[in-house]
């Protein structure tokens, strides 16, 4: 059986759907957790916006569906059920805008990482905007050419690939960075540390940051290359990112708040680690840990500390880690 533009659709409102239902309760979860550890500050903090556009642009797309779904079936039925119109034309705007608010709040996240430099977040930002620039112009060209099309026109196919493979760049680095940055911090931990938590914490967190980027990366990639097949299921992955485009960036809020990782995502909960050395090691330690790791180093969101302590213990060098 042939998969076709009208059922193809049909399919993709029935997927978006059930993401949005599991994107409710998310949401809900991530909010309390926010609003909870956010009091007095909540105006100010940057993920609580963030959370709040990402889950009402995917709200307001999900409503756009449902209207053009009822309206549609109720008018004219199926036939002609995947062809584009102004209220669609709206959908897909916010796809767009949905795929740049998740960028957005992961490259904050890469920015936290990687010590508040500026210089890791040029790249990946320059990527997303680019790419929802293309994406803005592929609407532009497709009312002009033909505002009834179901796909969009072979002329106009590679920018959309364009539109839709830089923000995929975008999260590809963002992960990468982080990734890189809490294998180098857990490579120092354990030159300094004799414990295994310090190990286990750091793959965790490493855990956390690939899996949040692989559910974006598939769902990208996926939709990419049906995009660039002009394959009609196209259709139902379009639907589909705009509701994980949200849910990807507020797991990694929630696994966060819960304790589950050692990342913390705001700027202002970070976690303390300070590494605890006896008095007769305190000079040559210090100076060659400050030359390997520096001072107030960040790691995966967390600030480790170097803090000389006089501690002894049998006579030996002790590490102890404070969480």
């Amino acid at each position: 059986m042939v998969l076709s533009n009208d059922m193809a659709a049909l399919i993709g409102f029935g997927c978006e759907a059930v993401m949005y239902g599991a994107y409710c309760i998310v949401f809900l979860t991530a909010a309390h957790i926010l609003l909870q550890r956010k009091r007095g500050r909540r105006v100010k903090d940057p993920l609580i916006w963030a959370t709040a556009i990402l889950f009402l642009t995917c709200t307001a797309h999900f409503a756009l569906e449902f209207d053009h779904f009822h309206t549609t079936l109720s008018s004219t039925g199926i036939p002609g059920y995947a062809n584009e119109t102004s209220k669609l034309f709206g959908a897909d705007l916010l796809i767009s805008l949905a795929d740049l608010v998740g960028d957005a709040v992961l490259i904050y996240r890469c920015w936290l990482v990687w010590g508040r430099s500026w210089w890791v977040t040029i790249f990946p930002s320059i990527t997303a905007i680019a790419g929802f620039a293309c994406i803005m112009e592929l609407l532009h060209l497709l009312l002009s050419i033909n505002p009834s099309s179901p796909t969009a026109p072979p002329s106009i196919v590679p920018l959309g690939i364009a539109g839709y493979v830089l923000p995929l760049c975008t999260n590809v680095f963002v992960t990468v960075l982080i990734a890189a940055r809490v294998w180098y911090m857990s490579r120092a931990s354990r030159e300094y540390s004799d414990l295994t938590s310090s190990s286990k914490t750091v793959q965790r967190a490493m855990s956390i940051v690939v899996e949040s980027g692989l559910l974006y990366l598939v769902v990208q990639l996926t939709f990419v290359v049906l995009f660039a097949m002009q394959h009609p299921a196209q259709a139902i992955l379009a639907v589909i990112a705009v509701q994980v485009y949200g849910i990807a960036p507020t797991l990694i809020i929630i696994r966060v708040g819960l304790g589950y990782a050692t990342d913390n995502t705001t700027a202002n909960t970070m976690t303390r680690v300070r590494w605890n050395r006896p008095s007769m090691y305190r000079n040559s330690a210090s100076q060659y840990a400050t030359n390997t790791t520096g001072y107030s180093t960040t790691a995966a969101g967390t600030d480790v500390e170097l803090e000389e302590t006089d501690t002894l213990e049998d006579g030996k060098k002790t590490g102890a880690v404070a969480v």
